[in-house]
């Protein structure tokens, strides 16, 4: 385990263990517009969201590392004090791509990326008409945290109307993860893809107190044949499991030891964690 002051690094090499270690990261397309509403648009992965009554975004135009200039992201907004946050999904990862090159200011962005400028309901900037996610925002503050390359210009923005693709809607009326097919990133040049296998559920019934390690048995705690993710599903349970439950999977019942715990972790990676459970109490 290496240790260190992160002042020690170099700036690109301290750069590149925070992006490295901390994603994915949700990436924000912002559109903007200066004060002649000549328009902008630039993505970056340094947001999230962080609030919903108001319904709040964060994001970042961070000052240039190799020359401690700042971008026309930053500029268009202390003069506007909008954006519209496109959302992107894999389908336009690579003509969002485009956009985090350095054109000159008389560049249109929106051209170059070959995506289609729409107007907005409240705000001046334009939207991505092919993002399946569009925020328009007020941004409230900005937060200036250093005026040296690599610092951080933090926006805080309160999103003042949505629009939303209907065909990325479930059937619940909600945002499908399939659907959405959202990218994030990641270190250097990496991405990833939130869809199939690399979308997955955990239980987590948030209204409830859960059991907890230390609510477990300790022989399930201190068995060798669970992982510690095992384990932690197992915890995430409301309550052990009640006799008429244990009755229930008699038949699981096994006195060697290898084999009771070989079944709970099979029980488990078919998410029937109450019947792995049983078995082990």
């Amino acid at each position: 385990m290496l240790s260190f002051n992160p002042y020690d690094l170099a700036i690109p090499k301290r750069h590149q263990f925070l992006t490295g270690g901390i994603g994915p990261r949700p990436i924000c397309w912002a559109s903007t517009v200066d004060e002649n509403g000549k328009p902008n648009l630039a993505p970056y992965s340094f947001f999230n969201v962080f609030g919903a009554n108001p319904p709040t975004v964060i994001f970042s135009s961070n000052r240039r590392g190799r020359d401690n200039t700042t971008k026309d992201t930053l500029h268009n907004i202390e003069h506007t004090k909008e954006v519209v946050i496109n959302i992107v999904p894999y389908s336009l990862v690579h003509q969002m791509n485009i956009c985090s090159t350095d054109y000159p200011t008389n560049i249109n962005e929106f051209t170059k990326a070959g995506v289609t400028p729409i107007d907005s309901v409240i705000v001046k900037a334009k939207r991505v008409k092919e993002s399946p996610i569009q925020f328009e925002c007020k941004v409230k503050e900005i937060i200036y945290t250093g005026k040296e390359g690599g610092a951080a210009n933090l926006f805080i923005c309160e999103v003042v109307h949505m629009h939303i693709a209907e065909n990325i809607l479930g059937e619940d009326g909600m945002i499908d993860p399939q659907k959405l097919d959202l990218v994030g990133r990641m270190g250097k040049n990496y991405y990833v893809r939130a869809s199939g296998d690399a979308v997955f559920e955990i239980n987590n019934p948030f209204e409830k107190i859960n059991l907890g390690f230390d609510g477990l048995p300790k022989h399930i705690v201190e068995s060798t044949f669970l992982t510690g993710n095992e384990i932690a599903q197992m915890a995430m349970e409301t309550e052990l499991p009640t006799k008429e439950e244990i009755l229930k999977n008699k038949e699981l019942f096994l006195t060697d030891e290898t084999a009771k715990f070989s079944i709970a972790k099979q029980l488990i990676k078919e998410n029937k964690v109450r019947e792995a459970l049983s078995i082990l109490l």
